[in-house]
């Protein structure tokens, strides 16, 4: 996991190995103010020499000065090494994420990952920055006092061991727990990031149901949780400074009666007495600075183990040994495909599922809710891998092709729309960044959006909210459309994605892709029989099986769903809003 973790300092290597030799050095001269205080009592104000105490007196404050310095340009590397340490496991994270599959994604909630992303990376931040100042100045600081004391008096140095091993005892009971709680108090994080994240995306469900009560009450649940856990860490955690004071008043008091005495039967002079009151405090400073680290370890080993969870998770879709770099045409073919979301356990989703598209053809696809239409279309740009059997684009399976070259050539509307913060000319340029203003123009006609922009204030230059919430519905959904016709695909998969519109737009919306797009092969799922019986074929999908293949006319005649939805469609006269339109 170390090792993991320390690959992403990359550039801030230097400052990383800087900053702990400067805070040695600092600990050094820390460790020498004490014995130079030593000599101008010793040399300086018990023999009356006004010039030892000047000589020392300079000697001290030029060493605490080059401690100053020697602190102040430690900090600074520390803070370089840590931040920019931080933005590289950051950039690494939300890297591995862009090249999940899917499969990949529903394992994580989005708020474990945006909670792993911000907290758990500042808390490893934060112990990274303490490691390399204070898990190297306190052992320095540590050593060197102690091996000063044993050269002013041996037996004194005893008081000091004692104190360490009490610290030490305490520590470890303290932190060995508290590790544990950890685990538990960041998982809280991912429900409590989950219930805010929730709320705020539905705020207009939860107002509409009259939900905020039971909204507050869950959020308050979450916090609750995260409340105790906290607590019952931090109780835990509470026993440090008390253990601390007691071993630093308990070596005070043992070092003055001994002391004394030492000082009088002539063994140390006074002044090494007050040095050993210097290195006594430095010991046990050192001691307190080496508990918050372990205090800060405890909650950063948690967090170190979530980064990597997602560092380490591996893709699904192994890429390809020597990868297609060209898709010849639109063509589409399922040969015998089984399909399960967990990959070797549960039931199938899509069951032996074979038929063929030609290159330009118009495919509709229909079925109940659940009969598994949206996982069919999703395993052509291969966002999961079939489980059986293959799915061969161009006369080629998927899994031989370069992904970025087969999703190029595969545009997909899917059932969710999703609009970015920008203008509409920024979302529409998602499908191609070069593509001009007149292209993104030709695109909207085609999809039937350039009558609603033109009548924005600022046409094309409109603002569009995060996740397009300024727009309708019907609009939102016109706009991914121009925006998936821009890539000017092979294949285009509208996954049930004018269900907003009325069904006068959405015939206009098929008339321009059959005149306009004669080459590209189009997949079309819907739950209206109007938007998909012009089609060259219709698919019938029942509980994830074939049940149907043919024109409108010849499952009118020998389907029974079909037959069924077709006729609770079309009997009152026809869909709800033949005449009407958008709201």
């Amino acid at each position: 996991m170390i090792k993991k973790l320390a690959s992403h300092l990359g550039e801030y290597k230097r400052a990383a190995i800087i900053t702990p030799l400067l805070s040695a050095l600092e600990a050094i001269m820390d460790v020498l103010l004490p014995l130079l205080m030593s000599y101008i009592i010793d040399q300086g104000i018990e023999k009356g020499d006004m010039d030892a105490v000047i000589k020392y007196g300079l000697l001290t404050f030029l060493v605490a000065a080059i401690a100053l310095v020697l602190g102040l340009s430690a900090g600074r590397f520390a803070a370089k090494a840590s931040a920019g340490y931080a933005g590289n496991l950051r950039d690494a994270m939300f890297e591995r994420i862009q090249h999940y599959s899917f499969t990949n994604i529903d394992k994580f909630s989005t708020a474990g990952l945006v909670t792993r992303m911000t907290t758990d990376v500042t808390n490893v931040q934060n112990a990274f920055q303490m490691l390399m100042r204070m898990c190297v100045r306190a052992p320095v600081h540590l050593v060197f006092a102690l091996i000063m004391s044993v050269m002013i008096n041996p037996h004194l140095t005893g008081i000091f061991l004692v104190a360490m091993l009490f610290l030490l005892v305490v520590l470890g009971c303290i932190m060995l727990p508290t590790t544990k709680i950890f685990d538990r108090v960041f998982r809280n994080y991912d429900n409590l990031n989950a219930s805010v994240q929730e709320n705020v995306t539905a705020i207009r469900v939860v107002k509409s149901f009259v939900r905020e009560k039971h909204e507050d009450d869950k959020y308050t649940r979450a916090c609750q949780d995260l409340y105790n856990q906290f607590v019952k860490a931090e109780s835990r955690l509470s026993f440090n400074n008390p253990s601390m004071l007691v071993a630093i008043y308990g070596c005070n008091l043992a070092l003055s009666w001994f002391g004394a005495h030492f000082v009088l039967d002539g063994v140390i002079t006074t002044g090494q007495l007050n040095a050993l009151f210097g290195y006594v405090m430095n010991i046990l400073a050192s001691l307190m600075m080496l508990s918050m680290v372990f205090v800060m370890l405890s909650m950063s080993v948690a967090s170190c183990r979530r980064i990597i969870e997602v560092l380490d998770e591996k893709t699904d879709l192994p890429p390809a040994q020597k990868p297609v770099d060209q898709v010849q045409d639109g063509s589409v073919e399922f040969d015998h495909v089984t399909f399960k979301y967990k990959h070797g356990t549960g039931s199938p989703v899509l069951s032996d599922i074979t038929f063929r598209i030609r290159p330009g053809e118009t495919l509709g696809v229909i079925g109940g809710t659940g009969s598994a239409k949206s996982s069919l279309v999703q395993l052509i740009p291969r966002l999961y891998d079939v489980d059986s059997g293959a799915v061969r684009v161009g006369g080629v399976d998927v899994r031989d092709y370069n992904l970025d070259v087969l999703r190029q050539e595969v545009s997909m509307v899917l059932q969710k729309n999703v609009l970015f913060s920008g203008t509409i000319l920024d979302n529409l340029r998602w499908g191609d960044e070069n593509a001009t203003e007149e292209e993104c123009m030709e695109a909207c006609r085609l999809a039937c959006a350039d009558e609603f922009i033109q009548r924005f204030p600022d046409k094309y230059n409109t603002w569009i909210e995060q996740g397009g919430t300024n727009v309708s519905g019907g609009q939102k959904q016109r706009l991914c459309i121009a925006r998936a016709l821009l890539r000017k695909p092979k294949i285009l998969i509208l996954d049930d994605s004018t269900s907003a519109v009325d069904t006068a737009t959405d015939a206009k919306i098929r008339q321009a892709f059959r005149e306009k797009l004669p080459g590209t092969t189009r997949i079309i799922i819907a739950q209206r029989i109007s938007s998909v019986q012009d089609a060259d074929r219709i698919l019938v999908l029942d509980n994830g099986r074939i049940d149907g293949l043919g024109t409108h006319e010849e499952l009118l005649a020998t389907n029974k769903i079909y037959q069924e939805v077709y006729n609770s469609q079309t009997q009152g006269g026809g869909d709800f809003d033949k005449q009407g339109g958008e709201d």
